[in-house]
């Protein structure tokens, strides 16, 4: 019989991208309401940013040649608040202008006001302005930072802060964007306990349930959790059928085994098709994909994608981040979805890792006063202090001892986390 050669973290994740389908449904949404979601179409913008040309900060709005010599004293002819129109700048005279009042037509420079001494004459205000500005000097142009016409978000993008506040800059009040992606979670076991619940012999408390939907709900999924579901074929069968409908996406933790107990494999099998794949990866080497109900995973009717991870806590969240997290990205439409592990940066080890492994290892680490990386002495999978004593993870390619002194490539939780 022939060995399946385990799948690199790289191949794994080429293909559940590649199979993943994005949805298509679009709401339209309040742009105060829409961070987290995903663009589902470009937006233009509809005028100039700025709108005409304005200061970029307090002081003084001139004609540069009326300065030429470093030295000018100019009569202040009018005083110009922003959201204020001004009056045409005589020759020979100064403005007194505040951030982001419009420019007065005639002006063609701004000298901030360090650069000035005002004082009150029996004529009126006078300005000693000790600097000769350059034409243009600290003026925004009309349309510098956006042209009327262009595309200031692309469809598949990812609606953080700073996206919303620019659709506000050009007056956009709502956005279309694609519906969360729809995931269903569920736990097989029966040794599995709620915390709250007295722990019998042999129990263990659901950490996973808690871990599970936490990272989901960093994603911004909507989430429907049908708990504990009882160690048989047919429970598990039905729970899969009505997870199917209605949903893009179930996942669980644990049961992939071929022992007796373990019902998530054959279910799968009989309610759709799984994939059961050996990855070269330390922590969570099993993981399962497939589909389940009629029509293929496509998120609509009785259909969904599946993805069956490890149970053991490390593992479990360790796939999650390296696979379950790219998929969701990519079934959420966002137009970057990562195709490989997060861009870490490389840091040194203070410690040794002379035990190098066939397989890619993330290790739990933290970054240290000293620059350096401390790493978790327990690297057990079933060790969830690790996740949360580290910053990061250390991806190790196979094969690989670390010395004291080498450089890591290290991916920080908060790249892993999150959706951006």
């Amino acid at each position: 019989m022939t060995t399946r050669p385990m799948l690199t973290v790289r191949e794994a994740l080429d293909f559940l991208l590649g199979a993943a389908r994005p949805v298509t449904s679009i709401e339209t949404v309040s742009t105060l309401d829409a961070n987290g979601r995903v663009l589902a179409a470009d937006q233009r913008s509809q005028l100039d940013v700025p709108s005409m040309d304005n200061t970029q900060m307090d002081g003084y709005a001139v004609r540069a040649a009326d300065c030429a010599g470093g030295a000018a004293r100019l009569p202040v002819s009018q005083r110009i608040p922003a959201g204020h129109v001004g009056q045409p700048l005589q020759p020979g005279t100064a403005a007194r202008i505040f951030t982001g009042a419009l420019i007065p037509p005639g002006a063609d420079a701004v000298v901030m006001q360090e650069m000035c001494v005002a004082e009150k004459t029996a004529e009126g205000e006078l300005v000693q302005v000790n600097h000769a500005p350059e034409s243009g000097a600290w003026i925004r142009r009309a349309g510098e930072d956006i042209r009327a016409g262009s595309v200031i978000l692309p469809a598949g993008s990812l609606l953080r802060p700073q996206e919303l506040g620019l659709a506000a800059s050009v007056g956009l009040a709502t956005l279309p964007v694609l519906r969360r992606p729809r995931v269903a979670v569920f736990f097989t076991g029966d040794e599995l306990a709620m915390p709250g619940e007295p722990l019998a012999p042999g129990a263990i408390y659901n950490s996973n349930r808690y871990l599970l939907r936490g990272l989901l709900q960093n994603l911004g999924c909507d989430i429907t959790d049908y708990g504990i579901v009882p160690d048989s074929l047919q429970a598990t069968r039905d729970t899969l059928r009505r997870a199917a409908a209605g949903h893009d996406l179930i996942i669980t933790s644990g049961g992939v085994s071929v022992g007796e107990e373990d019902h998530i494999k054959p279910a799968v099998e009989a309610e759709g098709r799984l994939n059961m794949w050996q990855i070269a990866v330390k922590p969570g080497k099993p993981l399962a994909f497939g589909e389940v109900g009629r029509e293929g995973g496509s998120g609509s009717g009785d259909s969904a994608f599946f993805l069956g991870l490890p149970g053991n806590p490390v593992s479990s969240f360790v796939t999650f981040l390296l696979f379950v997290r790219p998929f969701i990205r990519r079934l959420a439409g966002m137009a970057e979805a990562a195709s490989s592990p997060p861009a870490g940066f490389m840091l040194r080890a203070d410690f040794a890792w002379p035990k190098a492994d066939r397989r890619n290892e993330f290790l739990r680490a933290r970054i240290n006063a000293g620059g350096g990386l401390d790493l978790f002495p327990n690297q057990g999978s079933g060790v969830l202090t690790s996740t949360v004593w580290g910053d990061g993870l250390i991806d190790n390619p196979p094969g690989q001892a670390i010395a004291p002194g080498d450089l890591v490539r290290f991916i920080p939780f908060n790249q892993l986390l999150y959706p951006s």
